[in-house]
């Protein structure tokens, strides 16, 4: 699709690695879910319910086709602009998936929204930006766990 980055291949294998011990029965969220590819994999590997976030109409379409190709029945599709959605009523995560897209400025807002009742005590947030990408402000309450780079993305996972 065009326009949509996903995830490289080698980042996507050391976050599962890193989230494996806290995948099983996790409630998990996808936001800018573009392929969706996070979000089942997580589904894949034992999640417990997974929302994926998308507003781009011909990914929101890819996504309804793959869930349903996959038989996904632990998977919700939220057609919706990922800030507003985090505007409406709480409810917690324990893994969230944040990979805005690139040039946009939303990774600092996006986190922002989030720790405002989003997160299940001990929640587990990964954040995907371009490499070049100066470091946003993140709410002090984030432990780094993890972090590692791969051409043109950065990806860090946190604990809250």
């Amino acid at each position: 699709m065009p326009g949509l980055r996903p995830t490289p291949d080698r980042v996507r294998e050391t976050l599962f690695n890193w989230l494996q011990p806290v995948l099983p029965g996790a409630r998990c969220l996808d936001l800018y879910a573009g392929t969706g590819v996070l979000g089942l994999e997580a589904a894949s590997r034992g999640a417990q319910s997974v929302y994926l976030v998308e507003r781009n109409a011909v990914a929101l379409t890819a996504l309804r086709s793959s869930v349903s190709m996959l038989d996904a029945d632990r998977v919700q599709i939220v057609a919706d602009d990922v800030l507003r959605w985090l505007r409406s009523a709480a409810s917690p995560f324990d893994v969230v998936f944040v990979d805005p897209p690139y040039g946009q400025a939303l990774a600092e807002a996006t986190c922002e929204a989030l720790a405002s009742d989003w997160l299940a005590p001990g929640a587990r947030v990964y954040l995907e930006t371009e490499s070049e990408a100066g470091d946003a402000s993140l709410p002090k309450q984030w432990q780094l766990l993890h972090e590692t780079s791969a051409g043109q993305v950065r990806a860090r996972l946190f604990r809250v």
